[in-house]
C-alpha cells in the first residue's frame, strides 16, 4: 500500500476555490479503481492550509490516478487558487496496526 500526505497552502483569496476543487476531487476520486482512502481536511486556525491523505492500492493505481481527467482540473485550479506551497509525500505502507 501507498500513503501519499502532506500540506498545500494556496493564497487568500484562493481558498474559496480551492475548497471547491477540493470537493471536486475527493467525489471523483474515490470512484477509481486502487484508491482505499482519499481525504482533503482544511487546517483548523489557518484556512489556507489543506491536508491531503490518500492510500493506494499500489503504484500503478497512483500513476493512473495523475492522468485523469479530475487531477487535470484540479491542478488547473490550484493554480488559479494561487498555490504558495506544496509539500506532498509518498510513503510505502505496512501492516496496519490498531493503537
Amino acid at each position: 500500500m501507498l500513503i501519499v500526505t502532506g500540506v498545500i497552502e494556496v493564497a487568500a483569496d484562493g481558498v474559496e476555490l480551492a475548497r471547491g476543487a477540493t470537493a471536486d476531487m475527493v467525489a471523483e476520486t474515490l470512484k477509481e479503481p486502487g484508491c482505499i482512502q482519499y481525504e482533503f481536511s482544511q487546517v483548523i486556525g489557518q484556512e489556507t492550509r489543506f491536508r491531503v491523505y490518500e492510500e493506494w492500492q499500489d503504484l500503478a493505481a497512483l500513476e493512473a490516478h495523475f492522468a485523469t481527467p479530475h487531477m487535470a482540473r484540479f491542478r488547473t485550479a490550484l493554480a488559479q487558487a494561487g498555490v504558495i506551497s506544496r509539500d506532498v509525500y509518498r510513503r510505502e505502507g505496512g501492516e496496519k496496526i490498531s493503537l
